[in-house]
């Protein structure tokens, strides 16, 4: 390999790492903006898997660039080889992409004592149609607040209590879900912990509440908690007393 063939093929691999780069920061908007708004990100698995969405986009192609790129083959045929790799790399962005959209989050569910965060893939699609008319559709802005409804006959609660025990959840079946109104208000004050049991057992954990209650904006002692269930993580939501809304998050983990 002559000196100038090398400085083509690192001018050649920089443009495209810029490139790459570029539509990477456009992806990163739209996972993290809106797919994925915080704290969904961590808790849902969005960072994971969007690094190695980045793997494949701003390292592999132009890698593979550098690694091909010879102007000794003439244009026509280097704009072939060119022409193979941003196809295979478009193909692993736009499956990333793709991925990390049946992934997202887009339902924050309260199931009785706790909260569970939802996927659009855990979603069970066939229900969709009897859920409550302003629910039918999975949102794409980040997930949408809702409670459940247990079913009042025996039967169908055994039936659903059989279907969480084979993975299919209350919060994950849109027959049961019901809009966030003042009855889930109601409930969720009646549900939620002093934020002091957290600290019974985790008492190192005394910064991050002090922090995730900042964050709020809501004073302390209008503040209690429930348990928050999602795929990557366990964490706590902070519950305002005095709405009766979800105040904020907090990386600790509610009994």
């Amino acid at each position: 390999m002559t000196r100038l063939d090398l400085r083509s093929r690192l001018t050649a691999a920089t443009v495209h790492s810029l490139g790459s780069i570029a539509v990477a920061l456009l992806a990163l908007a739209l996972v993290f903006l809106v797919w994925y708004p915080y704290p969904y990100a961590r808790v849902a698995g969005g960072i994971d898997l969007f690094r190695v969405l980045v793997t494949v986009d701003v390292a592999l192609g132009p890698l593979a660039t550098f690694a091909i790129f010879d102007r000794s083959k003439g244009w026509p045929v280097l704009r072939k080889d060119l022409a193979v790799i941003l196809l295979l790399q478009s193909g692993a962005l736009l499956y990333g992409l793709h991925v990390l959209f049946e992934a997202r989050p887009v339902a924050l569910a309260l199931e009785h004592n706790r909260f569970r965060v939802v996927s659009a893939a855990e979603v069970i699609r066939e229900e969709l149609a009897a859920a409550p008319e302003g629910l039918r559709r999975l949102p794409l802005g980040g997930p949408r607040l809702l409670r459940t409804q247990v079913p009042e006959d025996a039967a169908e609660r055994m039936a659903t209590i059989n279907a969480a025990l084979a993975g299919a959840d209350l919060a994950m079946r849109p027959r049961y879900w019901r809009e966030w109104d003042a009855s889930a208000r109601e409930q969720l004050r009646a549900e939620a912990r002093p934020l002091e049991a957290l600290l019974l057992t985790q008492p190192e954990a005394a910064a991050i509440l002090d922090d995730a209650i900042a964050d709020s904006g809501v004073p302390r002692d209008r503040l209690r908690y429930l348990p928050l269930i999602a795929r990557r993580a366990e964490w706590v939501v902070l519950v305002d007393m005095q709405s009766g809304d979800p105040a904020g998050f907090a990386a600790l983990v509610g009994d």
